[in-house]
């Protein structure tokens, strides 16, 4: 296995300045992800933060969805908590997909990676349909179950118990970032 990390949407825009840390859901899991991240970069795996970047009247704002991580603005960087390095990938996405018209299976495939193993906010958007399109260009995909949230822990926790078992599996799988590095040093997931 050959693996790449995708880290969705832990922007500066969807963070709040003055918040409590470890408040919120998404709040919870940036601690986590950034040790996560650093273990991984320690272990060569390639790091990629796949980041919204709409254009001021975007059509996705149409619906109820408030404008938000406007390209060009401060918004759209990764949240620096975690600890982005020079070596990670940004990645500018104009929809929930990290696939979706960009060139990110091009570049999973010019680092031989057949695997990527996916965190972030929001788990039942943004995360999932990365996930999913990994599968449909021929990666296998992970969902990092405790590096991943969504507003409500119930959201989070009924999106990935669907999934957890899923006839593609393991194709695409739900798991723990623990379970998947132990994986990747005994060279057996």
């Amino acid at each position: 296995m050959k693996p790449a990390i995708i880290i969705v949407d832990m922007l500066e825009g969807n963070y709040r300045k003055d918040r409590k840390k470890g408040e919120k859901e998404e709040e919870k899991i940036i601690a986590p992800v950034r040790d996560f991240l650093k273990t991984c970069r320690g272990l060569s795996i390639p790091v990629i933060f796949a980041c919204d970047s709409f254009l001021e009247k975007d059509f996705i704002f149409n619906g109820r969805m408030k404008p938000h991580a406007i390209r060009g603005t401060d918004g759209t960087r990764p949240l620096s908590d975690l600890e982005p390095q020079k070596s990670d990938i940004i990645l500018e996405k104009r929809r929930f997909s990290a696939f979706f018209k960009t060139d990110l299976d091009q570049t999973l495939r010019t680092m031989n990676v057949d695997t990527v193993a996916i965190g972030g906010v929001n788990t039942h958007f943004c995360v999932l349909a990365t996930a999913f399109d990994a599968v449909c260009h021929d990666f296998y995909a992970i969902i990092l179950e405790d590096l991943s949230a969504a507003y409500k822990k119930e959201i989070h926790q009924n999106f990935l118990d669907a999934y957890r078992n899923s006839a593609i599996y393991p194709i695409f799988r739900v798991a723990r970032s623990d379970e998947f590095l132990k994986a990747i040093k005994g060279s057996s997931y």
